[in-house]
């Protein structure tokens, strides 16, 4: 019974000292994005609108990013368990290989095609005019976003957080103040709209690359930045790299895909529908902030438990992830219906969107619960555990076979009203749900993928 308590006091205690940070860091990445939504709501509905959208470009590629590390760190956080830190350097540099061929490409696209991009969402000028020329600007920030987002995942997975949360703090409070004064005006300096909140952003992720390139350059840093890893391939490690990571881009990118997908379809429905949209899906970041600290919680204990050979242990801090979640979840889900009135009140929307947004706000209540769950299941237990091919084909049948393409026809085809639009989009969370638990059931996910 002491070994019990014991154990159960280091499993509380481990996942405190990593949600905690994590919790934090993804409070302060939405807050970025919230403080965004409310400035720009009070210029205009269409700007709002414009950014939104803009958003979802930058969104897409850091959903490639995000694929990269969370495949990465099936490897890291397994050979983190055997204390081989060169490994984990090996896979950080071929992360980054990838990670900064991507933005290179997004770069490229949003800055030479900004209104094209934007026509794929919305056929609104006013809002593709204003959307063009924020991304414009904000598209010379990825390449320092590519750099900062693998360090820092890959950080996360050796149990190094508090650095993201230090380095997305001072993001956060540097955003905050230049979009303060460059979208409004002050100091002599002329409001700028759209393109001061741009700027701003980008300046905020040049910071955050300058403080990572400083601390990866720490002695008492575990694991750097070599440049010769990421020229030069092991080549056995590249091929695990490939079968552990791809899947999981890919699963990434097609759920990606599918959000924008989402956007899209409400996007032809009207700019209080995208307006109301955006409010809605900052809401579900916020509430959802907790939620994903334990996904990765999850990923980082039950990897490293793995790649000690402690497998009994794993299956059993994956139950104690489940049971968390429950609880977790469905305080997120209450904590929306509860604070409705006062995001409806924190922007300033038209009659329309404001009654959009109510409706949206009480659907998402119920989809942050079945996404806490689903989201610790696969981005969690399953990746930690090795298994990175289920999540790719879960969200290819739920999403794409089943809430987008019967979204798409309710919206273009039957023509319903933008709320029913919404609930059916939303669906997919609750469909996956039973395929998630019996995945977990059946402990195909506990796998050791070290050589």
């Amino acid at each position: 019974m002491n070994l019990l308590t014991s154990d159960s006091k280091h499993f509380c205690r481990s996942v405190f000292t990593l949600v905690l940070p994590m919790a934090l860091q993804n409070l302060i990445n939405v807050a970025v994005t919230a403080a965004d939504v409310i400035m720009l709501g009070n210029v205009s509905q269409n700007v709002l609108s414009g950014a939104s959208l803009a958003g979802q470009i930058q969104y897409i590629m850091t959903l490639f990013f995000f694929g990269l590390t969370s495949g990465a760190s099936v490897l890291t956080a397994q050979y983190w368990g055997k204390r081989d830190t060169q490994t984990v350097e090996k896979v950080l540099g071929i992360a980054l290989k990838f990670s900064l061929s991507v933005a290179v490409i997004f770069t490229v696209t949003a800055g030479v095609f900004p209104t094209q991009c934007l026509t794929l969402f919305t056929d609104d000028p006013e809002v593709i005019r204003e959307g063009a020329q924020y991304l414009r600007i904000l598209c010379m920030s990825f390449i320092f976003t590519s750099v900062t987002m693998i360090y820092l995942n890959t950080m996360r997975s050796i149990e190094r957080v508090v650095i993201s949360t230090f380095v997305y703090l001072i993001s956060l409070i540097c955003n905050i103040t230049l979009n303060s004064i460059l979208i409004f005006g002050a100091f002599g300096i002329s409001p700028m709209g759209i393109r001061g909140a741009a700027i701003g952003t980008c300046i905020s992720r040049v910071l955050e690359t300058t403080i990572v390139i400083i601390y990866s350059l720490g002695r008492n840093n575990p694991v750097h930045i070599r440049i010769s890893y990421i020229l030069k391939n092991d080549s056995l490690l590249f091929r695990d790299f490939l079968k552990f990571s791809l899947p999981v881009v890919l699963n990434e990118f097609a759920w990606g895909a599918g959000c924008a997908t989402n956007s899209l379809i409400l996007g032809h429905m009207g700019s209080s529908a995208v307006a109301a949209n955006s409010v809605a899906q900052v809401t579900r970041q916020l509430s959802t902030v907790i939620a994903f600290g334990v996904a990765n919680a999850a990923a980082i204990m039950i990897g490293k438990r793995i790649g000690s050979g402690d497998r009994q242990k794993a299956e059993e801090y994956g139950s104690r992830f489940v049971r968390l979640i429950l609880i977790t979840g469905a305080f997120a889900g209450a904590l929306i219906l509860c604070i409705n009135g006062l995001i409806i009140k924190s922007v300033n929307l038209e009659p329309l969107a404001n009654d959009y947004l109510r409706k949206m706000l009480i659907v998402m209540s119920y989809f942050v619960f079945a996404q806490s769950y689903n989201t610790t299941m696969v981005v969690g237990i399953f990746r930690g555990g090795g298994d990175t091919l289920f999540g790719l084909i879960m969200d290819i049948s739920t999403m794409w076979g089943g809430s987008i393409l019967c979204g798409a026809i309710c919206a273009f085809v039957l023509e319903l009203p933008v709320p029913v639009v919404y609930v059916v989009l939303m669906s997919d969370e609750l469909i996956k749900m039973p395929i998630t638990t019996l995945r977990y059931r059946q402990r195909k996910w506990l796998k050791n993928v070290t050589r």
